[in-house]
């Protein structure tokens, strides 16, 4: 192959790439609206336990490590292990709860698709600050 079709099929190829992580590019937007299946048990916003523990500035936090909420012994075992809510241990986590934690006492299912759960962790990203 000449050197010019070798650079043109290059370009061509980070063109692409460039447009495909643009079209999947995580949606906040969406994410709050995928989120509404999680309100009935926790709270994104502000720092207030439901059934579950508040997910106010859940990215980056060490696991079970809310004040104030009883966490499964699973949960704090796997905080106590090094666990932090970062984005690959939270998609996990939203793929299959007792896949990542077993014996969590969530009781969810999982999202259903990736961009859901990327959606989803975007939105958590947006309320870490909000008040």
């Amino acid at each position: 192959m000449h050197k010019a079709a070798r650079t043109g099929l290059c370009a061509l190829a980070l063109v692409a790439l460039a447009f495909s992580s643009t079209a999947q590019a995580a949606d906040a937007g969406n994410g709050k609206r995928v989120y509404q299946k999680c309100v009935a048990c926790h709270v994104a916003d502000r720092e207030t336990n439901r059934f579950g523990p508040h997910l106010k500035g859940v990215v980056g936090r060490p696991a079970a490590q809310v004040p104030d909420y009883k966490y499964s012994q699973a949960m704090k075992d796997a905080g106590a292990a090094g666990l932090v809510w970062d984005d690959s241990a939270l998609s996990a986590f939203l793929s299959s709860p007792k896949k990542k934690v077993p014996g969590t006492s969530m009781r969810f299912f999982g999202l259903w698709t990736q961009a859901e759960i990327d959606d989803v962790i975007a939105y958590l990203k947006t309320t870490a600050q909000a008040e």
